[in-house]
């Protein structure tokens, strides 16, 4: 929902999307929020589900612009169903947003046509890769919200896609690695790989 870039170069004939802007140190790049214009609303879903989650032990909402995420994995089980109506009663009065479930976290979203997927496609036609045989996607994620960029990384039959999992589940990623501490050790050893096929 919030992608920062740099400024494609002109000379590929790449069209630009989203915002041209300058980024903290100076330099020019694009920003592309493609449910921008739903920020006030999710600061206003935010501040009641904030006020609903006071009444919940554990229950945590964070305010990710634009999605709020209402997180319940220290909220005991036999409240969950009790929270999981509170955000439905909040929701219920937005009929642009809807709620996804997951890991111990429901994610307030905006109905629009955008998900990780899209993203990544997103980035690789933006930043001039679509048609370049020698670019290589990797994504990595552990969530069901990945699983839409696992399905691009399928289609284009050329990248990784790898699930971050410690249990076997139904999955888009053609890879899985078990927790972080495997996916350090994975990117170490393609930084590795890199480094020796340059020298050679």
């Amino acid at each position: 929902m919030d992608i920062m870039g740099p400024l494609p170069q002109t000379s590929n004939g790449v069209k630009t999307y989203g915002t041209k802007t300058l980024d903290g140190t100076g330099n020019e790049v694009v920003l592309f929020q493609p449910a921008n214009d739903i920020t006030c609303i999710m600061d206003e879903v935010y501040r009641l589900l904030e006020e609903k989650a006071r009444k919940i032990s554990g229950a945590r909402i964070e305010h990710n612009k634009f999605c709020v995420s209402v997180h319940f994995r220290c909220v005991k089980e036999e409240n969950w169903l009790h929270l999981a109506e509170e955000v439905n009663s909040v929701i219920k009065s937005y009929p642009n947003l809807y709620a996804t479930q997951g890991r111990k976290v429901l994610e307030i979203r905006p109905s629009i046509l955008w998900n990780k997927g899209r993203a990544l496609e997103f980035l690789i036609r933006t930043l001039g890769f679509a048609n370049r045989n020698g670019v290589f996607p990797i994504y990595i994620g552990d969530d069901q919200t990945d699983e839409d960029a696992f399905k691009v990384v399928a289609r284009r039959r050329h990248g990784l896609s790898i699930l971050v999992s410690d249990s076997v589940k139904e999955t888009h990623a053609s890879h899985s690695l078990q927790d972080p501490n495997e996916v350090l050790k994975f990117l170490q050893h393609l930084v590795k790989w890199r480094k020796m096929s340059v020298r050679s």
